[in-house]
């Protein structure tokens, strides 16, 4: 449910978007060597390998751990163990070391179960595309192996332009014979090419969980306090007028994982006097269907940064309208 206050504006650029702040651990060096020898000597021998890698950041990683400790304190309503906050990092180290697998087509490796597969029959039958919002939680990367099994389900990746020359450059690496198409997000032709691949009836992947720093953002209750989360992947899809699709690929254990889709919001006939509102209902659906994952499938979390903040450190100023490269 969120709060009755407006958008608000994210000026505070410490506290909002201290992920692009912190830049993430690992040269294209260790992440080519890794994939490398991965590939090599099969899973369950990477596997091995991946346990001395959490150790490390278990051990030397101590603002994450903090922000960790938050975290799996809401989402487990008890105080959590080491071996929660270790269970976590192994979690997320299992899934980046399986993006190889399913970057590099290995499907056969996975286990892959599919919650909600009516709606994206219904969805892709239909025609006209569909944006796919999904948060730093679980494997995004899982959907190619929907994508292989499932005539038209056409998926297009929209990323932080940084993290897209570094899964660039991984594939190079791996050379896949199909790579995943990737629109950067921060250029200026980004919501046209959007758009353009929507009429083509592709499927976009947005993650809607994290702000840039200097646009919109709505004050949720999200696992018992304030969080500030981003209108602007939704008022994206409301400008396209596009329906929207929750989705998470949560890692279930062993080579385990398990996909949901779940109705958000449709945009396609919204009047735009009541698309102010139809937005901040999205996204405070969407902020209740990430609480109900992350109590579900607690460890797939992989926000490492203070996610909550006080109200006392935003603004109250209307949110500024999106530029169309934040689309």
């Amino acid at each position: 449910m969120s709060h009755p206050s407006p958008p608000l504006t994210a000026h505070d650029h410490d506290a909002v978007a201290e992920w692009r702040r912190r830049p993430e651990r690992g040269s294209a060096l260790a992440l080519r060597s890794m994939a490398f020898l991965s590939l090599r000597l099969g899973r369950p021998v990477g596997r091995l390998i991946l346990h001395l890698v959490a150790g490390y950041y278990f051990l030397f990683a101590p603002k994450a751990r903090r922000c960790m400790r938050e975290y799996l304190r809401r989402a487990l309503g008890r105080e959590p163990r080491a071996r929660d906050r270790f269970r976590q990092i192994m979690t997320f180290s299992t899934m980046i070391h399986d993006r190889i697998y399913l970057m590099a087509e290995r499907y056969h490796l996975f286990e892959v179960s599919l919650s909600g597969e009516p709606l994206m029959e219904q969805v892709v039958a239909a025609g006209g595309g569909a944006i796919l919002m999904g948060a730093h939680m679980g494997s995004f990367e899982v959907l190619r192996w929907i994508g292989e099994r499932r005539a038209g389900f056409s998926v297009v990746i929209t990323m932080y332009e940084d993290n897209a020359r570094k899964v660039n450059a991984m594939l190079a690496a791996l050379a896949p014979r199909h790579p995943p198409e990737i629109i950067a997000v921060g250029r200026i032709d980004a919501m046209l090419k959007i758009r353009a691949r929507l009429e083509q009836n592709a499927l976009v992947g947005m993650l809607a969980d994290r702000t840039f720093g200097d646009e919109g953002v709505l004050p949720v209750t999200f696992l018992g306090a304030t969080a500030y989360l981003p209108t602007g992947p939704m008022r994206a899809a409301a400008m396209l007028k596009r329906r929207v699709i929750f989705i998470l690929g949560l890692y279930r254990g062993g080579n385990r994982y398990h996909v949901v889709f779940e109705p958000l919001a449709d945009f396609s006939s919204t009047p735009p006097g009541q698309r102010q509102a139809a937005i901040e209902a999205a996204v405070t659906r969407y902020a209740a269907l990430l609480e109900q994952y992350c109590r579900s499938d607690p460890y797939n979390w992989f926000n490492f940064f203070d996610f909550w903040r006080s109200p006392a450190d935003a603004s109250a100023r209307p949110a500024p309208q999106p530029q169309p490269q934040r689309g």
